[in-house]
């Protein structure tokens, strides 16, 4: 029974390892696409455009439909902090791959993740999502408006993240913090509460990318079924729902798995 569980393990391990840019990439790929559909360009609705769109409808601006305007904008922010979270992640590495020095040393042997060329990729993809959260025309005055300042602050602090991505990976290392601290003259109480510590960040890093998948699925569609009978009217018939909300949940689900496995993982340790 050890043995197939085992085996289990080691067949998830690609599938978690790529569940992260493939899940990000729809995501993102799923956000900027039609979500209403049209032969006019120009009346096509991507989900970019709806944190804008909804400020010019007039049952929004009545207070007739009540919506958390940000809320459309939570998809860019959790493809980019969990991209800048796992870029630079190390794994336990396969039996015999990295013995020597790293297992010498008496730490568990481990390996990135991902590669140069991913992580340079991760960085990007978080950048670029991060931007996205700019409005159109905007000027540094625009920005510091109590309109636009929520969106900012995010901004700011996803490109902090990614900038800081090196950093961020060591919050996965909570087993390999402990036992650099845990030192024969280190007392039993300072001992157990860096434990509880370094174990309570790491469980908020792989906490928070999970929980902006499941807000990022939550707030954008059902806010956006809300505004669907006033479209309605604008466009004078039922709008097509294009294929980018299906994509960008397909994207958003992979996005959750691998939170919730890295929850499991840290979990078990």
């Amino acid at each position: 029974m050890a043995s197939i569980r085992i085996r289990v393990a080691q067949s998830l391990k690609p599938l978690h390892r790529w569940l992260l840019p493939v899940g990000a990439l729809v995501t993102f790929t799923g956000y900027v696409r039609p979500w209403i559909d049209h032969k006019a360009a120009g009346l096509a609705v991507l989900g970019l455009d709806l944190g804008e769109l909804v400020k010019f409808l007039h049952p929004v601006q009545q207070g007739e439909i009540r919506l958390w305007r940000e809320g459309f904008y939570l998809p860019l922010v959790a493809v980019s902090v969990s991209l800048s979270l796992n870029a630079f992640r190390r794994g336990p590495a396969p039996s015999g791959e990295a013995g020597g020095a790293n297992a010498g040393a008496g730490g568990e042997a481990s390996l990135p993740c991902y590669g140069w060329p991913l992580r340079v990729a991760f960085l990007l993809m978080a950048v670029v999502a991060a931007l996205n959260l700019l409005p159109p025309a905007w000027t540094p005055r625009l920005l510091l408006t109590s309109e636009f300042r929520l969106q900012t602050l995010v901004m700011v602090g996803c490109l902090a993240l990614a900038a800081l991505s090196p950093f961020a990976a060591l919050l996965y290392s909570s087993r390999s913090l402990i036992e650099r601290e845990d030192g024969p003259g280190t007392g039993a109480n300072r001992r157990e509460f860096l434990r509880r510590a370094v174990w309570t960040v790491a469980f908020l890093s792989v906490l928070v990318p999970a929980a902006l998948a499941v807000s990022a699925m939550y707030f954008p569609l059902v806010q956006f079924r809300q505004i669907l009978p006033t479209l309605a009217e604008l466009y004078g018939q039922p709008p097509e729902i294009g294929w980018g909300p299906a994509a960008m949940v397909a994207g958003l689900a992979a996005l959750l798995g691998h939170g919730l496995r890295d929850i499991v993982l840290l979990v078990r340790k």
